[in-house]
């Protein structure tokens, strides 16, 4: 798949790999800590602390696991695919590529 930025938006075509999926849980994660609700919502939700996601984001699995937060809730999910113009079956996809990402269910 094919990443075409849209200024600040990222619109997904055609076939996803996995550069593309870690681009896209990279603005993922970057939407989320854009906002404090949801900030404060994943870190409740994880158990790491607003100064440990930093370092987490290196870790194998994290990026499929904001993805998955994104994934358990779908109001969370169309707001992030609607502000970003993201196939919401794009997110899905991401997740599975993502190393962790296909243990995951939804």
């Amino acid at each position: 798949m094919t990443i075409e930025p849209q200024g600040s938006r990222t619109k997904l075509k055609n076939q996803i790999n996995l550069d593309d999926a870690q681009a896209l849980a990279i603005n993922a994660l970057v939407f989320l800590a854009a906002d404090q609700e949801l900030l404060a919502r994943f870190l409740a939700l994880t158990g790491i602390s607003a100064d440990e996601i930093r370092s987490a984001a290196g870790e194998p699995g994290f990026l499929a696991g904001v993805l998955q937060f994104y994934l358990a809730h779908e109001q969370t999910l169309m707001r992030f695919c609607e502000a970003t113009e993201t196939d919401p079956a794009m997110v899905q996809e991401a997740m599975r590529l993502l190393p962790g990402g296909s243990e995951w269910h939804t």
